[in-house]
């Protein structure tokens, strides 16, 4: 499931400053949420919780800003920190639940969506969603036929961000196939400098290796059930992918400190290894967030001191495109159904979304989002890249799954693979491991 403190752009903000709990974003100017002359919601309050604290909250208040300028409402955001779940459910059970709450994981959504926590979304939001985006991220936000989630903020998360520098001086091009990255990883070895910083403290990283193999190794049709566990983390595909993926994490060559010292690694520690003062790695995998840390962080600048290429295609598969995202639901038990509605119509215009882009760490899943909004050219490439995939992208597999299995530190698919990367001399030990775990989290 989403990650703690470490997943996507929220991993990436770690060491930013947390701007607290309640922003609140007042009302000013001018125009109704409908579109009219006046604002049609002025004097109303809307609570919103979500996972964002540091920038990307200051950032999603400036989202809430804007609708407030637009309709008159009156829009207080906290912060759940990432037990979006548990938080949630106190809430409800304590009667003082927020209107809408942008949820990070398919799974949690659906828990609440079968909780009955959760007001179907209006047929305005479902038309507004039909217009803007693939199909895929409506089928997302559905649970049974019920629409319940808009997804307002994705993230790519097949992206390779690397040195310029480094990759220069070792004489190596961002590959296209996975073979070619291992081979120009050693390269990149033999000039003084190993191939990969990969983050293996917290697991989740290790989990989105896996996911992008899989998909491009595997397909979108076996990546969909093993993703719902139709299929057994025994099946042959899932050992093969765990095969190539311990060919990079078993080479003490291409993993910076090896398997023990990635052990000991977090996310941003993998990204500064490679663009910090003091490199350590020429390249890291992570989503498009990596670039929110490179510039606020780190001040260098994307998309001159670090540049990506997408995850490269697997075994003669196709180049993966996996995707994680924030989704915007509506409770039932909120105070202000009405406005709560109207404010996720916004969040599904090209307009909201341009806000966010503008400021930068941000990608849309809103097709009609303009390239002209983003922030830079490396963002405008990786929002393209999204969007382009159309209904090829596939969620998170680890998002999708029960946080027993997906989500929990120390536990489930993040233990066993962390363990994966310590010693990746067997894979299909792991794969029977890797469905143990995942029998007894789905309940079967």
């Amino acid at each position: 499931m989403r990650r703690p403190a470490v997943r996507h752009t929220r991993a990436a903000l770690s060491g930013a400053a947390v701007l607290g709990l309640a922003l609140s974003a007042t009302a000013c100017g001018g125009g109704a949420s409908a579109g009219g002359g006046k604002q049609e919601l002025s004097g109303q309050n809307v609570t919103v919780a979500g996972v964002w604290t540091g920038v990307e909250q200051q950032n999603f208040k400036k989202v809430l800003d804007a609708f407030s300028r637009k309709t008159g409402a009156k829009v207080s955001f906290s912060s759940t920190g990432d037990n979006v779940s548990t938080v949630i459910g106190s809430q409800v059970e304590g009667g003082n639940a927020p209107d809408v709450v942008m949820v990070p994981q398919v799974g949690v959504l659906q828990q609440f969506a079968k909780k009955g926590w959760l007001t179907p979304l209006s047929p305005a939001v479902a038309a507004a969603a039909q217009k803007n985006y693939a199909q895929v991220w409506k089928d997302y936000g559905t649970v049974g036929k019920t629409y319940y989630g808009l997804y307002f903020k994705a993230s790519h998360k097949s992206t390779v961000w690397y040195s310029p520098e480094a990759y220069a001086q070792a004489g190596v091009k961002p590959a296209k196939t996975y073979d070619e990255m291992l081979k120009s990883g050693r390269t990149l070895s033999d000039s003084g400098v190993p191939a990969f910083a990969v983050a293996g403290e917290a697991g989740w990283p290790l989990t989105d290796w896996f996911e992008n193999i899989y998909l491009s190794q595997a397909g979108q049709d076996k990546y969909d059930k093993l993703a719902a566990h139709k299929i057994p983390w025994t099946d042959p595909s899932v050992v093969k992918a765990l095969t190539a993926l311990g060919k990079l994490f078993g080479d003490r060559n291409l993993v910076a400190g090896g398997g023990s010292g990635a052990l000991r690694t977090d996310f941003p520690e993998s990204v500064q290894q490679v663009f910090g003062p003091d490199p350590k790695a020429a390249s890291v995998y992570e989503g498009d967030f990596v670039s929110a840390l490179v510039t606020d962080e780190l001040h260098k600048q994307v998309g001159k001191d670090a540049k990506f290429y997408p995850f490269p295609a697997v075994g003669g598969g196709k180049a993966p495109v996996v995707s994680g995202g924030d989704a915007a639901v509506v409770l039932k038990a909120g105070k202000n159904k009405k406005a709560a509605m109207e404010l996720v119509k916004y969040l599904a215009s090209p307009e909201a979304a341009g806000v966010w882009a503008k400021a930068g760490g941000y990608i849309s899943p809103n097709k009609k989002v303009p390239a002209s909004a983003y922030h830079d050219e490396v963002t405008r490439k990786a929002a393209q890249s999204l969007t382009d995939a159309g209904n090829s992208v596939r969620f998170d597999m680890s998002d999708q799954a029960p946080a027993a299995f997906g989500g929990t530190q120390g536990a489930g698919e993040w233990k066993l693979l962390q363990d994966f990367l310590r010693d990746p001399s067997d894979p299909a030990a792991t794969a029977r491991k890797l469905e143990a775990a995942a029998a007894k989290a789905y309940g079967k």
